[in-house]
């Protein structure tokens, strides 16, 4: 475990009868990207929201760095274990700027030049500098999740959760979004990204986990998920995209 930054232990999750994670076991390394993939209702991001503690898992335990996570502190912890919406989350009442600074100052308790130095940093690197005054209504679905992307790495988070960030998008924005997170991957953040881009998934990241109704069905390096999987109901998963 020492060199695992996040490691997910035993986890289940059900919602009433309903069993949606069954037993799951998995660590992510730091620098690591990690691509969950899986049709809908597989519970893929139910997975992630269980990691950063959006949903109570039902049984098992969440490591970070070796500590176990629960119920206390979890703003401390979201804080380094960010997370990327698939419906952007902005405060549509406040400015782009604004939206970048809020949890800094909140959470981290920075200082307003401070906290607004960093959004304009990462707002330049997204290249949503000059739309800091707008208001959310007034950007385009990718120009939101680039936004939503600057705001969760002004917290200077160890670890960035993507929840199928470009599913609400056009087809048109979807390359400026995975544009951003390819240049984040080469930077060596550690991302756990829920997708259905299988290019993304076999390009960019180190290891792809097939999940299949509530479980971990395999997982591997993508160079042998996208050619010789083991499994078959991953073979036939991926038929679709790979035909």
């Amino acid at each position: 475990m020492k060199d695992d930054i996040i490691t997910v232990s035993h986890l289940s999750k059900r919602f009433g009868e309903h069993v949606v994670l069954k037993d799951i076991d998995f660590t992510v390394h730091p620098g690591e990207v990690l691509s969950i993939i899986g049709s809908s209702g597989s519970g893929k991001s139910t997975l992630l929201r269980c990691i950063n503690f959006l949903e109570t898992p039902t049984k098992g335990e969440i490591f970070f760095h070796d500590k176990q996570i629960v119920g206390k502190n979890i703003s401390q912890y979201r804080a380094k274990v960010g997370m990327v919406f698939q419906s952007f989350n902005l405060f549509n009442n406040k400015t782009v700027l604004e939206n970048c600074m809020w949890a800094q100052m909140k959470v981290l308790k920075r200082k307003k030049d401070v906290a607004e130095k960093k959004a304009m940093m990462y707002l330049e690197k997204v290249g949503m500098d000059q739309y800091r005054n707008a208001k959310p209504r007034q950007l385009s679905g990718g120009q939101k999740q680039r936004v939503a992307i600057a705001r969760a790495m002004a917290m200077d988070p160890e670890v960035l959760l993507f929840d199928e960030p470009t599913s609400a998008l056009d087809p048109e924005m979807v390359g400026e979004v995975l544009n951003v997170m390819k240049d984040l991957a080469a930077s060596g953040l550690t991302m756990l990204v829920v997708t259905h881009e299988m290019a993304f998934a076999k390009d960019v990241s180190h290891r792809v986990v097939f999940m299949d109704q509530g479980v971990i069905v395999e997982s591997n390096k993508p160079e042998i998920i996208f050619t010789n999987p083991d499994n078959p109901r991953t073979r036939e998963f991926l038929s679709r995209f790979l035909d």
